[in-house]
Formats: structure tokens, sequence, C-alpha cells
């Protein structure tokens, strides 16, 4: 699928976010270190709070990425700040359901599975791209929209009750529109969104079946 943009324009708008919003991308590792804690101790009040924090996450790309710097070369970024603000409130409004969701790593196959994901948005994802040439301030860097997403399926995939499907749609969507990242802009890093979509989607369908509530 041709794009309605170049590779440089692409790279150039990473730039641009990147040295607007500078220290904020690097601040985000702040709530990102008290999710992973909440994981390991299994803080029973914790699941609230992770979705907010993964809320904020998906409106702040959605209005500041999306909207104020992507659409400058790709209109249909509009739609996807629109879908990535959706997904805050979705994530904003299941945290205040009377049944909440609890997060806690699990010596399970979803627990392994959401915590190589969540080293690889955080770490591979970056040191991945560093060697195929995307160095600061050009990276995706975190609180963008891939590598998130891959942070948010770790997340997911550490739930201990059954995760709601419409809150895996739009994530699903963007694994799938990532996919054109890593093909056509060469962000081949963003392989792994589209193959954590697969497992995730696929694991949370296992999970919640084995679960009943």
């Amino acid at each position: 699928m041709e794009l309605p943009f170049s590779v440089e324009q692409f790279f150039d708008v990473m730039r641009a976010y990147n040295e607007t919003v500078f220290p904020v991308q690097f601040l985000f590792y702040i709530p990102v270190l008290f999710i992973l804690r909440s994981l390991f101790r299994k803080e029973k009040k914790s699941g609230p709070n992770v979705l907010y924090i993964l809320s904020f996450f998906w409106m702040w790309i959605g209005v500041i990425y999306h909207i104020v710097f992507f659409t400058s070369i790709n209109k249909a970024a509009y739609g996807f700040g629109i879908l990535f603000i959706l997904q805050g409130i979705l994530f904003f409004v299941y945290s205040l359901r009377k049944e909440k969701l609890t997060f806690a790593y699990s010596k399970d196959i979803s627990g392994i599975a959401g915590i190589v994901l969540i080293v690889y948005a955080l770490i591979i994802y970056p040191v991945t791209g560093y060697f195929f040439g995307h160095r600061y301030p050009y990276s995706p860097t975190f609180g963008l929209p891939c590598p998130t997403t891959i942070f948010t399926w770790g997340v997911l995939l550490l739930s201990e009750k059954r995760i709601p499907y419409p809150m895996i749609i739009i994530p699903f969507l963007w694994s799938v529109v990532g996919l054109s990242a890593a093909v056509n802009i060469r962000v081949y890093e963003d392989f792994g969104l589209i193959i954590s979509g697969l497992i995730a989607v696929g694991l949370i369908i296992v999970k919640n079946r084995s679960l009943k509530g």
C-alpha cells in the first residue's frame, strides 16, 4: 500500500515530536515503573491505577502525537487520533467498574508472554531500532503508538480476570496498521507489533474461556 508521505517526512515528524515534548517522553518511565512494581507485588488495588496510566498514554498519543504532529503529513491521523482517544476513554471507563480488573505476574504462559512483551516494548524495541539506524530524536520513543501498544498487550496479558473484548479491538487494529510501518517505512522493530497483537489476542481468548469472571 502506498503511503501519503515519504520515509523522510515520517522520521522528521518523529524528530519534531521528540524535540518538542522533551523530556516528557523519558518521564513516562516513572508510571511504567509503578505498573511494574504493582505487577510483581500483586497489589489488589492496583488495577484501576494501571488502567488510569494506560488511559493517559493512549489519550496522549491520540491528541499530542496523532492530531498535533502526525496530521501534518497524513490526514488519516485525525481518525487514528480519535481511535486512540476512544481507547483511552475505554480504559478509564473500565477502571470505574464495580468488578475491577487486577493485574499481577503469574508463571503461566500468559504471564511469561506478558513480561516478554513488556521487555520488548521498553528495552528490545529501542535497542533494535538503534541498530537499524533509528537514532534519537528520529526514533519512536516510548509514549508513541507502536511501543506503547506492545507494552499495553503485555500488561493486559497479566490480568487476573477476564479482559473485556471491546478493550482489545483498537489495539489489535493498530497492530495490523503498524505492519505497514515495518514494511513501507522500514521500522523493522514494528514487526513485533503485529506479532504481539496476534499472540496477545490468542492468549486472551484462551484465558477468558478458562476464567469464570
